[in-house]
């Protein structure tokens, strides 16, 4: 019987989504195959698929991918064009049915390398039974971890995920550079990390990942799905993360806080405004794969509307709008339809091959920024020299 093996990303809802989009593929086009899904957290997943050439080699036959790895696996030849099996069997309301947002950071170099399977730009998720007003600037977003940090009922402010994993770290450096009306590349692509918008935002993350007032203990332990699964624990007032973990409080079965989760635009820092995140999950088949068709096949059905709604009953988030507008779904999680509007303000990493090597050098500065007494400025500057070297 044929394998059709996956690298996933590991977190529940992705591993129990993709289980059942396959149970279903195979019972609905009586296909006789197996699935091997095999999951990762992100640095064995980079370097299983990417590093080691996994998806050249036919290790697997279809991977999780960060868009931010994808001009990466391209320019190492590891991904199929998947523009030829468009042609042979198209998806039917491809791509009108997506935002554009989610269709074109996978379109580049002459061809279309993936598909959209999960979605959630970053965003502020806070507790609406705690905070009546979300906070539409940092500091006041500060203030409010403060006032509701109360560690003697196990309940923290904020969090942060600050494991070095070249993800949330990055990120946040990123969108707090932004919401202060700086620029975190050069309209060249290059780096520019010594801007006094890069300075304050440093400065208020180390500031505020050093404030025991404020802020959950050990955060450089915590990835992503960590903090997430903190927030659902019902152990943080409010956190800027991805809308996913926000979807997964509300209908994750062992969660302390379903119903009272709502999520807003990320605050503002001075001179600046709020904005978003576009980084996405895509499926992609991999070049050294013997299953090509199969795995087609399966992304195709992967992206129908059922199937895409599945995606969001398990826990994680569906690419389409149909399912972003569900009723169901709303009436569940009242801010499900905020999706449109957050791609509407959403920026976007450069299509750069370089890109997970600059997120490992902010891993670093931010290490170093909660763990040293070196200034902010030297921190910078030392950043900026490796990422440009």
């Amino acid at each position: 019987m044929t394998k059709l093996r996956i690298a996933v990303r590991r977190f529940g809802p992705f591993e129990s989504a993709i289980a059942a989009q396959f149970a279903d593929f195979t019972r609905s086009h009586g296909v006789e195959a197996e699935l091997e899904a095999v999951a990762m957290d992100l640095n064995p997943l980079h370097e299983s698929a990417i590093a080691e050439r996994g998806l050249a080699t036919g290790t697997w036959d279809i991977a999780f991918l960060n868009t931010d790895w994808l001009a990466e696996a391209v320019a190492d030849g590891l991904l199929e064009d998947l523009t030829p099996h468009m042609a042979r069997a198209p998806i039917a309301d491809f791509p009108n049915a997506w935002s554009p947002s989610l269709t074109g950071l996978q379109r580049f170099d002459g061809g279309f390398w993936a598909m959209p399977y999960h979605d959630g730009p970053e965003c502020l998720i806070y507790r609406k039974d705690l905070i009546a007003k979300p906070p539409t600037t940092w500091e006041e977003f500060h203030a409010l971890a403060r006032q509701h940090h109360d560690p003697a009922s196990r309940r923290y402010g904020t969090v942060l995920a600050l494991f070095p994993d070249g993800h949330n770290s990055f990120y946040d450096f990123c969108i707090h550079i932004w919401s202060r009306g700086g620029e975190v590349f050069d309209a060249a692509g290059r780096p520019d990390f010594i801007s006094p918008a890069a300075h304050a935002a440093l400065d208020f993350l180390r500031t505020l990942a050093t404030d025991q007032q404020a802020i959950a203990p050990d955060c450089r332990s915590l990835d992503s799905v960590q903090s997430g699964a903190l927030f659902a624990e019902g152990k943080v007032a409010l956190m800027a993360n991805w809308f996913g973990f926000a979807a997964y409080a509300d209908t994750a079965a062992d969660s302390k806080v379903r119903g009272l989760v709502d999520v807003a635009p990320l605050p503002a820092g001075p001179g600046g405004r709020s904005v978003s995140l576009n980084v996405f999950w895509v499926l992609a088949i991999g070049a050294g794969s013997a299953n090509k068709q199969l795995a087609w096949d399966f992304l195709r059905h992967c992206a129908t509307a059922p199937m895409d709604r599945l995606t969001t009953t398990e826990g994680a988030i569906g690419v389409r709008r149909s399912t972003w507008i569900d009723p169901d779904i709303n009436a569940r999680m009242p801010y499900y339809h905020k999706l449109e509007w957050l791609h509407e303000h959403a920026r976007e990493m450069p299509l750069t091959a370089d890109l997970a090597r600059i997120s490992h050098i902010v891993d670093d500065l931010m290490t170093a920024a909660v763990t040293t007494d070196r200034t902010t400025a030297d921190l910078l500057a030392d950043a900026q020299a490796r990422a440009t070297s």
